[in-house]
């Protein structure tokens, strides 16, 4: 089949993926920007060791709620998608109410296991009892987690992308507005309060949302809801111990780091962390929301996995290029912008760690297709080799070149990670990249390390300079590369305007 022909037959998936990404990246934006002012006010007011124990409690109360949660989210997505593509009204109805009292005991369980075991982990985290007050009453945010994701998966397997998106921002609007005043007023003891006040917001906005989706009404006692359930706890149960050693891997890093160099260096590790996940969270939150289900469907023909795969691929890595070279090239601003002064021996993780996130474009559409097959085994494995080699490459990382090599290690974790899943799915699915994603790929990896090594190797404005060249030259590059490769049908209007101002034609 010659590549024309490819290209026609998945052009609309592409614009499938523009929209959805458009749809969720808007909404990622918003909400990650009240998140970068919720965490700005708390920066001025609490310095670095607020923003560390900010992190190190949002990473506790995740790491409680992915065991405790049993992986219903992802699980429940992947049964709603499979029930609605029946077309039995019935069967939808059952999965929906099942996957909602699954995450309600869920919660209830992380709430009780967590209110035991708060003093147990106030003592393994900071090696005292002074926070285990905090961590107790935390333990409310990881029922609210609960079960607002049990209603952000009855949203996401109906396909309800534009709820979805309102009901992040609303949520974080809410959250923002809420908190920071309990900061303000409470100070570190307000952190705790204010992520309970996160957690509640979410629960009232995807309630909202939930409740518009109309289903005929079913009667289903507890013992036949957790009958319906039983595959969705199978499965879920294999998700949850691969999100498992992405939460625990995070929960020990700051751990590690709270250890061997105090709350401070915590706190400039969770914020290069969260600048550099900020931008391509948009790609991988709209991969998530929309491109899950949409493989989910397709599961069963490896063929299609695998046109859904490298279109996700190719536009992941046009979209996020642009954002990733900028963020490199205006590390120290961004630090300044988004925190403060005390914030910037940030800077070299941050660049390490956004060269890690390019890679990521590509493992993450890969990594689904283990999900979406329902293969708990290879996921759990392929898990577990990349998360243990991102704690070896951290302890290494820490010992040689201090808190930058945690960044060091993120980017070596990916270049692990990618290279380990590319052969796990060419293995058992067929996998093969396109070749123009083989083309994208080596183009953006020459720029990103042009831009990385050029502060190293030239005078600061030269080096600079230099980089906001590259970064223009590649952004024009990929914009003009998604003009191109979108139809002019179903697009976001935006592009059709600077289609028609730029004048790229299909044919060149």
């Amino acid at each position: 089949m010659s590549e024309a022909t490819t290209e026609s037959q998945s052009r609309r998936p592409f614009r499938q993926i523009l929209k959805s990404t458009f749809i969720m990246g808007g909404s990622s934006v918003i909400v990650s920007l009240l998140g970068m002012v919720r965490t700005k006010i708390i920066a001025l007011i609490l310095g670095p060791t607020g923003i560390g124990l900010t992190g190190i409690y949002m990473t506790i109360t995740d790491l409680v709620r992915t065991v405790a949660g049993m992986g219903v989210r992802e699980s429940g997505v992947r049964q709603i998608a499979g029930a609605v593509g029946t077309g039995d009204e019935a069967s939808i109805s059952r999965t929906l109410l099942a996957v909602r009292r699954a995450a309600l005991v869920t919660g209830l369980a992380g709430l009780l296991a967590m209110s035991l075991l708060s003093g147990s982990i106030s003592r393994l985290t900071f090696g005292n009892l002074d926070r285990a007050y905090d961590l107790a009453i935390l333990s409310a945010a990881v029922l609210f987690a609960a079960i607002s994701a049990g209603q952000a998966a009855v949203i996401q397997g109906m396909r309800r992308i534009n709820d979805l998106a309102k009901l992040g921002i609303l949520g974080a609007l809410a959250g923002t507005a809420f908190s920071i005043p309990i900061v303000y007023f409470f100070g570190e003891r307000g952190i705790a309060y204010s992520l309970i006040m996160v957690g509640a917001t979410n629960i009232l906005t995807s309630w909202w949302y939930s409740r518009k989706i109309k289903v005929p009404a079913v009667t289903m006692t507890w013992r036949e809801s957790f009958t319906q359930a039983e595959p969705l706890f199978r499965l879920g149960f294999a998700l949850m111990l691969g999100s498992l050693m992405i939460v625990g891997t995070q929960y020990l890093l700051r751990v590690l780091v709270v250890r061997e160099t105090g709350l401070d260096a915590a706190g400039i590790f969770q914020a290069s962390t969260t600048l550099s996940s900020v931008y391509v969270g948009v790609i991988l939150n709209a991969m998530m929301t929309d491109f899950y289900p949409r493989l989910s469907a397709a599961a069963h023909d490896n063929k299609e996995c695998r046109t859904l795969i490298n279109d996700q691929v190719e536009a992941g890595l046009l979209l996020a290029i642009p954002g990733i070279l900028a963020i490199m090239t205006f590390a120290p601003l961004v630090i300044m912008l988004f925190y403060s002064a005390k914030f910037m021996p940030a800077v070299e993780v941050l660049r390490w760690q956004i060269a890690g996130v390019l890679l990521q474009v590509v493992s993450w559409p890969m990594g689904f297709m283990l999900r979406a097959k329902g293969n708990g085994t290879l996921f759990f494995y392929t898990e577990l080799t990349a998360n243990g080699a991102y704690l070896l490459f951290a302890w290494l990382g820490m010992a040689y070149f201090g808190i930058t090599g945690i960044g060091m290690a993120f980017l070596a974790m990916n270049v692990t990670y990618v290279i380990l899943i590319f052969f796990v799915v060419r293995r058992y699915y067929a996998f093969a990249p396109s070749r123009m994603n083989v083309r994208l790929l080596a183009t953006f990896l020459g720029a990103t390390g042009a831009v990385f090594a050029t502060p190293h190797l030239l005078p600061g404005q030269a080096a600079l300079v230099l980089n906001i060249a590259i970064t223009a030259a590649v952004a024009f590059f990929a914009l003009r590369q998604v003009l191109k490769r979108s139809a002019t049908e179903k697009v976001p209007a935006l592009f059709l305007k600077l289609k028609a101002r730029f004048s790229f034609s299909e044919g060149r």
